[in-house]
């Protein structure tokens, strides 16, 4: 290795693995020692943009092959890089942008007067020559970096609902990519890269593949990839190693357990990993390594692992493991002070040469979530994560929920995780989530429930109340089909708050399907979102559909109907009589 530097970490591959695959997409496969050379071309550049070392340079590009061209530029160019997903609504995109306050941004879009107007300066990539060729010729000059200089700069949400920009050294990266307690790649395998650029996932897929000379296959976006045959995908691509979101995780594997295994490690993180998907996908042809990663983006991707071998039948949760090389996991009591001991819960501190800087101009959120390490002599800052969690007599963490998830319902503090575990015992249950619902005296707790079968709702309720005291028990249960997930695979707790809405209102304005198409819709819904019945003006994603779901909608439309909708029309066109309508002119247009 060549310093602790991103830069020093790819030039090093590049002696090593020059003639090896680099990157591919659909049209652009690369080398390392063509990657090198194409992004030499583009630093030189950037420099003469203006940009200099210490700068932040944000790129706002399709997912492909000049993603990795322009990132390791940026690096080279001396400053850190801005990913902005193209995926993103123009306001998220405009706040990150303006918040990061970038000296250049890059795009492949034709919109870059609306950048201008943001007051910032950008190039197109279309109006340089291919960085595909890799052939203009470099100054043979990188700007100098050091270990502690930013990198990267990643938005996270913000309780506040601003997002945070956190930033990333070039040692939190490096270190990152070298920890050897993570699964090893190798020069031989190939990354499937199915993150958003945005999200910290993308760290792994490209950072781990870069120092160990393995090939970064650009594949469609896990949400994308669910709506396909996963299984040939990954065997099309000779796909050996992917870092998949949880929830897409526990939901591909419940419906096909095989889809994974052609993988030779997959990985998974973001969310809690349901034990039962773990054990189908160990029962199946799966014959790799599976890993549960653990970590904040504040502690760069990941600072836990805890490989899954086999589970308990009884075993109601899936450790998030034991530390990382980098890392240093330190349980704590309510003083932050003092750690507890094996089997206490506790907050979960993490320190280490994984722990960002902090938040970009925000020195207050910063020094009140990154507090200086009690137990370092170095005055070094550890991350407070607001997740707590219990070490067990094995040394391995487990997590129980967030500690300001606690609510009070009738004057008793409740933690909604708790009411999760207790229900997931239930042998018919797959997956469950608990909202606190009302305000003051008025709140009460709501569960939404995925079952395997046909489970009676009052049964489950009569479980519950053998188990919980009465105050921890839902006011009400209600069946979904699927827990709804962002696009970063985590709860997407607005959703879950729209299904409770709408099973609350839904009764009172539903219309009666009126014709041959509605009333196949409805059918559809009615299985795919496990509710009662679908009206009319009933919408797709009201009544608890998410874009996992609705790619198996637009499968059953094509098979049994010859009809071909887009995913962007059911986002677009989701209330059932307008959807139905869309069916009805498709129909119209094919008939002979």
């Amino acid at each position: 290795m060549s310093g602790a530097t991103l830069n020093g970490l790819f030039r090093e591959t590049v002696l090593r693995h020059g003639d090896r695959p680099a990157v591919r997409d659909d049209r652009t496969n690369l080398s390392y020692r063509q990657l090198d050379r194409a992004s030499d071309a583009l630093a030189v550049r950037l420099r003469g943009a203006g940009v200099q070392r210490g700068d932040r340079v944000a790129y706002h590009l399709e997912r492909g092959v000049q993603v990795f061209v322009t990132l390791l530029a940026v690096l080279k160019a001396g400053a850190a890089y801005v990913p902005v997903d193209t995926r993103y609504p123009d306001a998220r995109r405009d706040l990150m942008i303006t918040r990061s306050r970038p000296a250049l941004v890059v795009t492949d879009s034709p919109d870059s007067g609306h950048l201008a107007g943001l007051g910032v300066k950008s190039i197109r990539l279309a109006d340089l020559p291919d960085v595909g060729e890799g052939t203009e010729p470099s100054s043979g000059r990188q700007e100098p970096v050091d270990a502690a200089d930013p990198a990267a700069l990643l938005f996270t949400s913000g309780s506040s609902g601003t997002p945070k920009a956190v930033v990333l050294t070039h040692e939190n990266l490096h270190q990152f990519a070298y920890d050897d307690t993570l699964p090893r790649l190798g020069p031989e395998d190939r990354v499937g890269h199915v993150s958003s650029l945005s999200f910290d996932a993308f760290h792994y897929e490209t950072w781990c593949a870069f120092a160990s000379g393995a090939e970064i296959v650009v594949l469609p976006t896990m949400p994308d990839l669910v709506g396909r045959d996963i299984q040939r995908e990954l065997r099309r691509h000779r796909i050996s190693a992917m870092l998949v979101p949880t929830m897409a995780f526990n939901h591909v594997v419940r419906e096909d357990r095989d889809a994974f295994s052609p993988l030779r490690i997959l990985c998974t993180g973001g969310d809690v990993i349901l034990p039962q998907a773990c054990r189908d996908l160990l029962a199946g042809s799966f014959s790799g390594r599976l890993f549960n990663l653990y970590g904040p983006t504040e502690a760069t991707t990941a600072c836990a692992a805890y490989e899954v071998r086999e589970l308990a039948p009884d075993a109601a949760s899936v450790p998030i493991g034991r530390p990382l090389r980098g890392a240093t996991l330190r349980v704590l009591d309510a003083s932050s002070r003092a750690e507890v001991g094996p089997g206490e819960s506790g907050e979960l501190y993490v320190a280490g040469s994984g722990v960002a800087l902090g938040y970009l101009d925000q020195p207050e959120l910063t020094d009140e979530r990154f507090p200086r390490d009690p137990f370092a002599a170095d005055g070094s800052r550890m991350y407070a994560t607001g997740d707590l969690v219990r070490l067990d007599a094995e040394g391995q963490l487990h997590y129980l929920g967030r500690t300001d998830d606690q609510v009070k319902i009738r004057g008793y503090r409740v933690e909604p995780r708790e009411v999760e575990r207790t229900l997931a015992r239930h042998g018919d249950i797959r997956e469950v989530a608990v909202l606190p619902v009302g305000e003051g005296e008025d709140r009460h707790l709501v569960g939404l429930v995925v079952a395997d079968g046909p489970v009676s709702l009052s049964a489950l309720r009569e479980y519950a109340e053998a188990a919980l005291p009465d105050f921890m028990v839902p006011s009400a249960l209600i069946r979904v089909p699927e827990i709804p997930a962002t696009a970063h695979g985590k709860r997407d707790l607005d959703q879950l708050r729209h299904v409770v809405a709408e099973h609350q209102r839904r009764d009172a304005a539903y219309i009666t399907p009126r014709d041959e198409e509605e009333r196949y819709l409805a059918a559809i819904w009615q299985e795919l979102l496990a509710v009662e019945r679908a009206g009319a003006t009933d919408d797709f994603f009201e009544l608890g559909g998410n874009s996992l779901l609705s790619f198996r909608l637009l499968r059953r439309v094509s098979k049994e109907l010859g009809v071909t909708l887009s995913s962007r029309e059911v986002l677009t066109t989701s209330r059932l009589e307008s959807l139905a309508a869309l069916i009805r002119d498709r129909k119209e247009a094919v008939r002979p």
